[in-house]
């Protein structure tokens, strides 16, 4: 008998999946519900497909309607991320509407590996993999960012700055640091880049790292069309660092990063790449500040919600520093 987590019925997967294998018998040995995310649930499904073991994901809106038609856009930009030899997870099976699922799902193959990062960055057991973390950050990074947009789905391409505003003034707070810093970075924008895929969350924490290395790239839901920097300012920021120095991911140093990702997409200036780091600073603050929102007006409950709220505040003193010496 399986073990079902998180009101998510075995027999409503036996269903989905008998639709991607109609030919071969379907048995869901189990569900695991995970602790990750904040925007969806996820499981650990072990399945059998006609005899064979499979380990699977699913991924599901929290309710029907939210965030409707990113679950397949997702999973058209997993598909030709995979073809241009981005890691990531193979696809099985995406449905914005949900069927009997019950809302919008994802269904991947499971990648063996880690995604913690105070593991990857301390453990001894990844030090091959930390030795060549920022290199291979760097080369990733470049095919994302080398995919033809026009083989691409209809993804935004919103202005990063009215983006991050929009959603401030949203949280109903008034945060003169947040808004002292996106003014400083309207003032000193740097050059315009042609548009590119931006992965919107690529992070230590949304890679699985095996001993070897980075095995695979996850959640793509913030996808969209921008300037490519943006995705390497991401990566550098200091939430992303989990209390290490290194300024790539807590682990590697941007020289390794920049001289992997310049074959790709050219060089990158030093003052470039800052600017997006307090972007990505700014960014991450005014989150937090709505994932706060979220759970206060009691449109999701959820301890994890009003946990990131909390580092809002420390998103602001980092701003203000950053601001102060740039």
């Amino acid at each position: 008998m399986p073990v079902v987590d998180g009101g998510l019925g075995d027999g409503a997967v036996e269903q989905t999946l008998r639709q991607v294998w109609p030919d071969d018998e379907v048995v869901v040995l189990n569900m695991q519900r995970l602790s990750v995310g904040a925007s969806r649930l996820s499981w650990a499904i072990d399945v059998t497909v006609g005899g064979e073991l499979r380990g699977l994901v699913l991924q599901r809106e929290r309710r029907r309607g939210l965030g409707r038609g990113d679950m397949e856009h997702e999973a058209a930009l997993l598909s030709s991320a995979a073809t241009a030899g981005v890691p990531v997870p193979a696809v099985i099976a995406a449905d914005s509407d949900g069927g009997p699922i019950g809302a919008g799902y994802l269904i991947t193959a499971r990648v063996d590996g880690e995604t913690i990062p105070r593991r990857i960055v301390r453990d001894e057991r990844f030090a091959t993999a930390r030795a060549g973390f920022a290199r291979q950050c760097g080369e990733i990074l470049g095919r994302i960012h080398s995919l033809p947009v026009g083989d691409l789905p209809d993804l935004p391409n919103p202005d990063p700055l009215d983006a991050v505003l929009e959603m401030l003034d949203g949280t109903g707070q008034s945060r003169p640091s947040f808004e002292v810093a996106l003014r400083w970075l309207r003032e000193n924008r740097p050059p315009q880049r042609s548009p590119t895929l931006v992965h919107g969350d690529f992070r230590n924490g949304n890679l699985i790292v095996d001993e070897n290395g980075i095995v695979a790239v996850l959640d793509w839901e913030l996808a969209r069309l921008g300037n490519p920097i943006q995705d390497l300012g991401w990566l550098c920021a200091r939430p992303w660092r989990w209390g290490q120095a290194a300024p790539v991911g807590g682990i590697g140093e941007i020289d390794e990063l920049l001289d992997a990702y310049r074959p790709w997409n050219g060089d990158v200036d030093r003052t470039e790449l800052r600017w997006w780091i307090l972007y990505s600073s700014v960014s991450w603050g005014v989150m937090c500040l709505e994932q706060a929102r979220v759970h206060l007006s009691g449109e999701h409950r959820s301890v994890g919600l009003a946990a990131l709220g909390r580092l809002g505040t420390e998103m602001e003193y980092d701003v203000l520093r950053m601001v102060q010496y740039a």
